[in-house]
């Protein structure tokens, strides 16, 4: 199983990249986990998670090709 990982604002810089593929993952809360793991920085950054364009507020279960986003902080303006 793949899911594609878009990386946006200080995270795109964190990880030094705008996008990952990666296998074996089924929830959300597991991509979570081993991008912290990746990324160590991501441990003390407050990010949303958006799961194929729609964010989800608890851990979501993942299918094989979905994308999912991280997201920063917003500001308004």
């Amino acid at each position: 199983m793949k899911i594609s990982v878009l990386f946006f604002g200080q995270i795109a810089d964190i990880a030094g990249k705008d996008n990952l593929d990666i296998s074996n993952i089924d929830t959300s809360n597991e991509l979570k986990s081993r991008l912290c793991e990746l990324y160590p920085a991501l441990n003390n950054l407050t990010y949303s998670v958006a799961v194929n364009k729609e964010i989800v507020q608890t851990n979501t279960a993942l299918k094989d090709g979905d994308t999912v986003a991280l997201l920063p902080p917003f500001s308004g303006g």
